[in-house]
């Protein structure tokens, strides 16, 4: 019989653990991405409104 080898993480499962790891400098940059893509959203919804 031939061991087969563990089964690696998947990335989904490596990216929390590193985000536990690193803790608060990783919601941090969590916040920042949220926030530049609400700023980016609601500058394009600005953009694309009609003038009355």
């Amino acid at each position: 019989m031939t061991h087969s080898p563990p089964p690696q993480d998947s990335f989904v499962k490596l990216a929390m653990r590193n985000m536990v790891r690193k803790g608060r400098t990783s919601l941090l940059h969590m916040a920042l991405t949220t926030t530049g893509l609400v700023a980016v959203l609601l500058l394009l919804a600005s953009l694309d409104r009609p003038n009355l």
